[in-house]
């Protein structure tokens, strides 16, 4: 049976060894130049939850600050350190490397409540998209570190070509519409 809450595509070509398909990801680790300044913007902005805070912790060779965040009482959906990166600069454009972490929220009232938050903070939206599959809001956090909020439409209403392959769209959202959310949603 295929699980729905993550969304069901057809592949335009399918690995030929093909992994579990309940592999999800878990969480991301990244890197911060300072943890009381993404403290901030994870937790006290966009509301996750602490669940572990230590200073000067040993790790790859140095000590550092780590911050593990969640969203409803997983482990942690984020995590923070400082072991390579106290006091740097962003990853500067034109490496390889991360693109961005998408944060899924469950309704579109919920990504509504996060624009609200992030436009409360004062937080520029660095682009508004309709993907079609999902519509998304795109900033950086403090460290630079890029992020899609998203929101995934059911799988039903997901765009498909003639022959069932999602196609995906780049459209732009529209941000008071979406502000004027149902909170049932």
């Amino acid at each position: 049976m295929t699980d729905r809450s993550q969304g069901s595509v057809q592949p335009t070509q399918a690995a030929p060894n093909p992994i579990d398909p309940g592999v999800r990801i878990g969480h991301v680790h990244l890197r911060t130049a300072d943890i009381d300044r993404v403290r901030a913007f994870y937790v006290d902005v966009l509301g996750f939850d602490v669940v572990a805070e230590a200073r000067d912790v040993p790790g790859w060779g140095t000590t550092g600050d780590i911050l593990f965040l969640s969203a409803g009482g997983y482990h942690h959906h984020l995590g923070f350190n400082t072991w390579k990166s106290k006091d740097g600069g962003p990853q500067p454009d034109g490496v390889t490397g991360l693109h961005h972490v998408a944060l899924n929220y469950p309704t579109r009232a919920g990504l509504a409540d996060a624009a609200r938050r992030l436009q409360a903070a004062g937080v520029p939206l660095r682009q508004l998209s309709d993907h079609g599959t999902h519509e998304a809001i795109y900033l950086s956090d403090p460290d630079g570190n890029d992020l899609e909020l998203a929101w995934d439409r059911p799988v039903e209403q997901w765009p498909r070509d003639a022959e069932g392959h999602v196609a995906m769209s780049f459209g732009e959202l529209d941000l008071e519409d979406l502000l004027g959310s149902n909170p049932s949603v």
